[in-house]
């Protein structure tokens, strides 16, 4: 049986104080509109990408602004507060605790149990609050489906596979190949 993402909602919705009370289990625990959601945690090839993504973002970015790897909160409000694997953000934007704003551009790699819940709920809640850019890398194709916020909307800006090669120019330009994000086990 595979890991399996949860999502547990009652009466009353979750806090950003009772997430903060929550124990360290090894899993990732995020709020979304007041629910807990839970999810294992992640497998060595997704964090083969994070890593290659983080590196080829941290190569691009200028000044002024944090290429950040999960775990770190981003509190878009009490109710919700979300872990992209990836974030990119304006440096004074950052708290010691947390990016209480929408980040400049969010990262998903995608799983099959986070899937989703990467595509419905967190973009829903990253478009609300302001996300410029949002990208869901799906390292089984290997793929990357970038969003950019047009008019309080997420459109397609690009969807590129294997050995197709995407010039990004928000949040900064940056050459993204979803090949040379993963790499073999062996």
């Amino acid at each position: 049986m595979g890991a399996v993402t949860t999502v547990q909602q009652r009466g009353a919705p979750f806090t950003r104080a009772e997430l903060d009370a929550l124990p360290d289990d090894g899993r990732r625990h995020e709020l979304i509109d007041g629910a807990l959601v839970v999810t294992p945690a992640p497998r060595v090839s997704h964090q083969l990408v994070v890593g290659e993504l983080h590196l080829l973002l941290r190569q691009a970015c200028p000044a002024g602004l944090y290429v950040v790897l999960s775990p770190f909160d981003v509190a878009l409000s009490d109710d919700t507060v979300l872990e992209p694997d990836l974030l990119v953000a304006r440096k004074q934007d950052f708290t010691e605790r947390d990016l209480p704003a929408a980040p400049l551009l969010a990262i998903e790699v995608v799983s099959p149990s986070t899937r989703r819940i990467d595509a419905t709920l967190k973009r829903a809640r990253l478009e609300a609050a302001g996300c410029p850019s949002y990208w869901l890398v799906d390292p089984g194709v290997p793929s990357v489906l970038a969003l950019e916020l047009v008019e309080g909307a997420y459109v397609e800006a690009a969807h590129v596979a294997g050995e197709q090669t995407w010039r990004a120019t928000k949040p900064f330009p940056v050459a993204v190949r979803p090949s040379a994000l993963t790499a073999p086990l062996r």
